[in-house]
């Protein structure tokens, strides 16, 4: 492991730059300082005339300051202005240079021994006061104010300008030795650094310069009144310490020295106005994956040197100008300030908008593989997943807070959806000021019952009945008219309502069960029913409660359910599952053939029966691959003991081609369209479906198959050696305005 000293160079973000400013900055101070001491002892002069006391006061003060500043372990700054610099400048204006640089160079000794610091540190921190005090004397020289080596001389009222002069020289050479080895240190711009302290260190080294010129006219009038100073020095310290220490506490995370959400703020607000409205800029909001696991595993110490490895590997990762802050938590953000060359202007805004999105997510993706290696606590390697979400001004926000806004909206997209990277989509984001008024208002329509199920017969092929009906919720919003399934199901899933709507639906779906019971209309009901559902605590009782309540069933009732309830939480979805099969409800598995659907997960789900999924169906005719699909599922779901039905049933042939391959049921507009409570009655009652319809009453375009034994439960089917399919009447087979959208809930 590289080290300097005793400073690990693997926690330092840009270790070249650091090494060479630390280098350059100790060693050629320490031997310009050499250089001249060898000078005038060469010249046969004394470095201390031995004869001024004030000197000797003064040197007393910068010692007690030495050893305060060991024993506090700080000074004003690291590396910054220590108090005796007020000392040691009021010796430059009268003595010069050499003589201020070895006077300040005796608390560095002593602090330094007392902190244990290493011998480059020392090193460093020596010459960067020499640096400074050169400075600040050429400046005095060319100001005509010439220091005495040998004597104490009295400080002129018309020297006062230059002395000020000379004080701002020093703590500009000063501080920007500083900055560059602090930012070299922690990855950021020097430019940046300034920002945050200029300010508070302008006060800061201000009372020093001013206090410097008053300690060499007392030194001259009265040097034994010097120790009186010791008092102003001290609160000057103390005050300037609790100043400082704020600010960083008000700006910066405490943990990881970063830059927390006010300065992310600051900097993204300059960048803003910066880039003038024609440059982009761009946020990255990143979160950890189960970083709870580290804490309760390794303990929060380990997690905290998780984190702070997070950042110094991000600071790594990015560009100088570039801002990295940790929000809290195990959020972080980085922010771009500049995308840089993002094509020609004559493009068109669209091709620049694009271009910039396009160097965000090249970025945003760096920064997700740099943070996938590895990271190392003590004997074990860590391996973290990371979400990013980028959002770019101003393509997506006009400032700094829409910015923060849609990044997180973006993170949490891309966490859910476990893509890595994710760029702010308005399409996607449930947050929108249009979406949260529709979200109220479907608060309000469940309030009010304005929510409403449309039924869907399915017909078995074998018997040519109605064996079921899927419950299809549907909206009419009083001012916006129809409201697309799609679209208010996905808001109430994103936003936490799916659990009261799915409630909602259950509920209205057994007490329409309860009415065709009275009528005598003995048909099972299925409802989609969520992934957030099923992980839901008591899903099972809340469902039982509602059996006891409308006196139903639980034969009577299917839920329909995806294969995504195994893939978060599976032990509790199958504790959820398994006791509603206890209660005798059916559980159907719903778009088999999609997504990750695999024989493999039905060992897992106690279902009764597989739904082939539209997409396959619609092509079954005219697509073989479609149809050899549709073939291997029926036969491996009868070999395990399931029906099938088949969703999407549109056309004649397509009614043949299923039979021909084995499928129990189908469901689509051939057979009936999603119909309204009172229209899916009179449908039923029309087709004779009902322990207590007579066969005679049913229509002649369904096969008549011998006359129902009464059941209490569900509907007694008895196969038919030819079963034909039905041919419903034209008003049942034509097309609605619009194409009903099959939905979970």
């Amino acid at each position: 492991m590289r080290r300097i000293g005793r400073t690990d160079l693997s926690r330092v973000a840009r270790p070249g730059q650091f090494v060479a400013n630390t280098v350059l900055v100790g060693g050629v101070g320490n031997l310009v300082l050499l250089i001249s001491v060898a000078r005038v002892l060469e010249g046969g002069d004394s470095l201390f005339p031995p004869s001024e006391a004030g000197i000797w006061i003064m040197l007393a003060l910068v010692v007690l300051d030495g050893v305060h500043t060991g024993i506090t372990r700080r000074g004003l700054y690291v590396p910054g202005a220590m108090a005796s610099v007020a000392v040691s400048y009021g010796l430059l204006i009268v003595h010069g240079w050499v003589l201020a640089s070895l006077v300040q160079a005796v608390p560095v000794l002593i602090s330094c021994l007392a902190r244990r610091d290493s011998t480059w540190r020392v090193a460093y921190i020596i010459g960067h006061y020499v640096l400074a005090f050169l400075a600040a004397d050429i400046v005095l020289q060319l100001c005509g104010v010439r220091p005495e080596r040998a004597q104490t001389r009295e400080l002129a009222a018309a020297e006062l300008p230059a002395v000020l002069a000379g004080g701002i020289a020093m703590v500009c050479v000063s501080q920007c030795i500083g900055w560059l080895l602090r930012a070299s240190w922690r990855g950021v711009s020097p430019r940046s650094l300034a920002g945050e302290e200029i300010r508070s260190r302008c006060v800061a080294h201000g009372a020093l310069i001013v206090l410097a010129p008053l300690i060499a006219i007392v030194a001259h009038a009265n040097p034994w009144a010097l120790p009186l100073f010791a008092v102003p020095l001290y609160c000057l310290h103390q005050t300037t310490r609790v100043t400082f220490d704020r600010e960083q506490e008000v700006r910066h995370d405490a943990l990881t020295g970063l830059p927390n959400r006010r300065l992310l703020l600051e900097h993204g607000d300059r960048a803003l106005r910066r880039s003038g409205g024609t440059g982009r800029v761009a946020l990255f909001l990143l979160d950890l994956h189960r970083f709870h696991e580290v804490n309760d595993t390794l303990g929060h110490l380990a997690g905290d040197r998780l984190l702070h490895q997070v950042g110094q590997r991000l600071l790594r990762v990015v560009g100088g100008d570039d801002t990295v802050a940790r929000l809290g938590g195990d959020e972080f953000a980085v922010l771009i300030p500049d995308l840089g060359d993002l094509g020609d202007p004559g493009d068109g805004p669209l091709a620049a908008a694009a271009a910039a999105e396009k160097v965000a997510l090249s970025l945003a993706r760096q920064v997700v593989e740099v943070l996938g290696e590895p990271f190392e606590l003590d004997d074990l390697s860590l391996d973290i997943e990371v979400s990013v979400g980028v959002a770019v001004f101003p393509d997506h926000a006009a400032d700094m807070a829409g910015l923060l806004q849609y990044a997180d909206v973006a993170m949490y997209l891309a966490k859910r959806m476990r893509s890595g990277v994710e760029l702010y989509d308005p399409a996607r984001d449930v947050n929108t000021r249009e979406k949260l008024l529709l979200l109220g208002d479907l608060r309000r329509a469940l309030d009010v019952q304005q929510v409403e199920l449309h039924y869907q017969p399915k017909v078995s092929f074998t018997t040519g009945r109605v064996d079921g009906c899927e419950a299809l919720v549907r909206w009419c919003h009083p001012d916006r008219g129809y409201i697309s399934p799609e679209e208010f199901v996905h808001l109430a899933e994103e936003t936490g309502l799916m659990p009261r709507l799915t409630r909602y639906v259950v509920d209205e779906a057994l007490s329409q069960v309860a009415r065709w019971h009275q009528q005598g209309i003995d048909v099972p009901v299925a409802v989609n029913v969520s992934a957030r559902d099923i992980h839901a605590p008591a899903f099972a009782d809340t469902v039982a409660a509602g059996l006891r309540r409308y006196g139903v069933p639980a034969g009577a009732l299917h839920l329909e359910i995806t294969e995504r309830v195994l893939l978060e939480e599976p032990q509790r979805a199958a504790d959820s599952l398994d006791a509603l099969r206890k209660l005798g409800v059916r559980l159907s598995l719903d778009d088999f053939g999609t997504g990750y659907s695999s024989f493999v997960h039905l060992r897992h789900i106690p279902v009764s029966e597989i739904k082939i999924d539209r997409s396959f169906v619609a092509r079954l005719t005219v697509d073989e691959e479609d149809a050899a699909i549709v073939r291997s599922t029926v036969d491996l779901a009868h070999s395990l003991g399931l029906r099938v039905v088949a969703e999407g049933v549109e056309d004649d042939a397509t009614w043949d081609r299923l039979r021909d391959l084995g499928c129990d049921s189908a469901q689509g507009w051939l057979i009936a369209r999603a119909l309204p409570r009172d229209e899916a009655t009179a449908w039923l009652i029309r087709h004779g479906v009902g322990a207590r319809m007579a066969p005679s009453r049913r229509v002649p375009d369904l096969p008549a198959p011998p006359s129902p034994q009464p059941a209490a439960t569900g509907i007694t089917t008895v196969p038919h050696p030819t079963p034909a399919p039905p041919t419903i009447p034209r008003p049942d087979r034509a097309r609605p305005p619009h194409r009903p959208t099959r939905v979970t809930g």
